[in-house]
């Protein structure tokens, strides 16, 4: 799970060139704040994949946000990044984050706001690939919506990081972002993300386990100035 206008980067542990999951979270954010996420989505469904090759890597994942009623959103994230060289910790990251939500009759645009993003990546792992870990530096652009938010210049800093430990049956990872967000009246804040995971790996393919979303400025929220928000799931997981 990584929502947003949202979301920035995420990434897995990998221990192989190739990783590909499926996650499913129920979100108990609306039973914990029922007036500021009235409208947050309990069930989410994530697919995500990481493929390593003599370029470098691709990545991507898609939330898909659900309810009784309907598909409330989805969103993804995709990103390649390319060597600068074999030996180098560094890389070229280019990424695009988009995606379509459900709006009430009447409304402009169905969409969150797309962001293209471009800059250099560190990463690094331990001698068995049981630990990696990233930091990103990356220039992020808005673009213009249809929902009268107005194109406008960020940056971002990503920390990703994955470990598996208790001879593999325990996964520690997740990620952290900070941008530059925008408001209503042009004003910037600093916008604050990260979703920790932690997994235990039943099988090979199997896990059990959970996420928490930790934001602040990131939650939008009309009923009243809280911007801080700590919202957990409890998931499976299946690695193919």
């Amino acid at each position: 799970m990584r929502k947003f206008l949202l979301m920035a980067m995420t990434a897995v542990a990998v221990l192989t060139a190739y990783a590909q999951n499926v996650q499913l979270h129920y979100d108990f954010g609306r039973n914990l704040y029922p007036d500021q996420e009235a409208g947050r989505q309990k069930v989410t469904l994530t697919l995500e994949q990481f493929k390593a090759d003599k370029w470098g890597s691709w990545y991507y994942f898609v939330d898909v946000d659900l309810s009784r009623k309907e598909t409330k959103g989805a969103y993804t994230e995709i990103s390649r990044e390319f060597k600068l060289s074999q030996q180098s910790p560094f890389s070229l990251h280019v990424e695009y984050d988009g995606g379509l939500g459900s709006r009430l009759a009447g409304t402009t645009s169905g969409s969150y706001q797309q962001s293209g993003l471009a800059g250099f990546a560190y990463n690094g792992h331990n001698s068995d690939f049981s630990t990696t870990w990233s930091v990103q530096l990356l220039y992020k652009a808005f673009f213009k919506d249809a929902n009268a938010n107005s194109a406008y210049h960020s940056a971002q800093l990503t920390g990703v990081w994955g470990t598996t430990f208790a001879n593999k049956k325990c996964t520690f990872s997740g990620f952290i972002d900070f941008w530059r967000g925008e408001k209503a009246n042009g004003h910037g804040q600093l916008v604050i993300l990260s979703e920790p995971q932690f997994w235990f790996n039943a099988t090979e393919h199997f896990s059990i386990g959970t996420e928490c979303e930790i934001s602040n400025n990131f939650i939008y929220n009309t009923y009243d100035d809280q911007t801080f928000f700590v919202n957990p799931t409890i998931g499976i997981k299946w690695n193919f």
